[in-house]
């Protein structure tokens, strides 16, 4: 176990039309194994969300959140009463726009390796069903944690030391748009800043340059870009940033210009530290698309080998294809002759 939780309450918010309903638990939720082992789930499946955004609380928004987990850090207010004041303010929020939203709101005070973190996250309820020895159908309900949407982990370690950085905190842009992003935002009193996907598109740019420059042949490029994706899936897992640095001691070989030095010389706008957009990197290792039907994705290291792109005719020739879709292939076209 890697996480030590502090403190952890949870609310249950209701939201039917325009009436948001927050039902507060009466009190801190005791810290033990089932907690821990709770909380270590959440950890891990926040880090995996892709497509975060960062950004850092605004004196410019409502302030109430930022001031209450201020008070609460100070011993000035405790806990509980934190989360009440946030929970009013959510509860203002919700009311403003035309989603319903479900769920329990999830506060808690946690430390992950030497870094101390406030999660807020709405977990929603999914229905189980199964079957009882009487052969009756018996149905249950579950926190749905791997497909939670609205969540935001302020860093307190790093609002301490790094607060001009404005993105000690991270938050799950989602899936539904803007409007959800905003209003988990606008529910903090944040605004958004440094782009991870930006930030990840200047780095790939770079290390593209820079293998360039240095001439490597074609194995070595990949291995290259191999070591460089392993290292920004580390970081993503982790939820740590990735930093220039650390690149550069993967990218450098021998007598070869360092990595960084080479990105100061070249200008590149790229942050010493940077948080990781996974989708962006993977770039770095697969080539993947869809449309018309029609979905492709192979490793890069492939292409000019086992895989030929003809520019002029806008063809792909496969050499090699994956055994379960030859074998889909061949047994249709069996059928076809009969």
């Amino acid at each position: 176990m890697t996480t030590d939780v502090k403190k952890l309450v949870v609310h249950y918010v209701d939201k039917k039309d325009d009436d948001t309903q927050i039902h507060l638990r009466n009190d801190e939720m005791v810290i033990n194994d089932k907690v821990a082992v709770f909380i270590e789930q959440l950890h891990h499946a926040y880090n995996g969300k892709p497509g975060k955004g960062y950004c850092a609380f605004s004196g410019d928004k409502n302030s109430v959140v930022a001031s209450a987990m201020q008070s609460y850090r100070n011993d000035e207010l405790g806990f509980w009463h934190m989360t009440e004041q946030a929970s009013t303010v959510l509860k203002e929020e919700l009311d403003k726009y035309a989603f319903s939203e479900t769920g329990y709101l999830v506060f808690c005070h946690y430390q992950y390796v030497a870094t101390d973190y406030m999660l807020i996250a709405m977990i929603n309820i999914k229905e189980h069903y199964s079957m009882t020895s009487e052969l009756d159908l018996a149905a249950s309900r579950h926190l749905d944690i791997s497909r939670m949407q609205l969540a935001a982990r302020i860093d307190l370690t790093a609002w301490d030391t790094q607060a001009e950085d404005n993105r000690y905190i991270s938050f799950i842009k989602g899936r539904a748009g803007r409007k959800v992003a905003d209003f988990f935002l606008d529910f903090l009193g944040c605004e958004e800043g440094i782009d991870s996907k930006q930030q990840s598109q200047v780095m790939l740019s770079a290390v593209e340059d820079y293998l360039s420059e240095q001439q490597f042949d074609k194995s070595e490029k990949d291995d290259l870009r191999k070591q460089v994706f392993d290292y920004c899936n580390d970081c993503v897992t982790t939820g740590e940033d990735a930093s220039v640095s650390d690149l550069s001691a993967t990218l450098t070989k021998g007598d070869d210009s360092p990595f960084d030095s080479f990105c100061k010389e070249q200008s590149y706008d790229l942050e010493e530290t940077f948080p990781v957009d996974k989708k962006t990197v993977t770039s770095m290792v697969k080539f993947s698309g869809l449309g018309g039907g029609v979905s492709v994705s192979f490793e890069r290291k492939h292409l000019g080998e086992r895989v030929t792109y003809n520019e002029a005719t806008d063809t792909l020739v496969i050499k090699g294809i994956p055994p379960n879709l030859k074998d889909q292939l061949q047994r249709f076209m069996e059928n076809e002759k009969e």
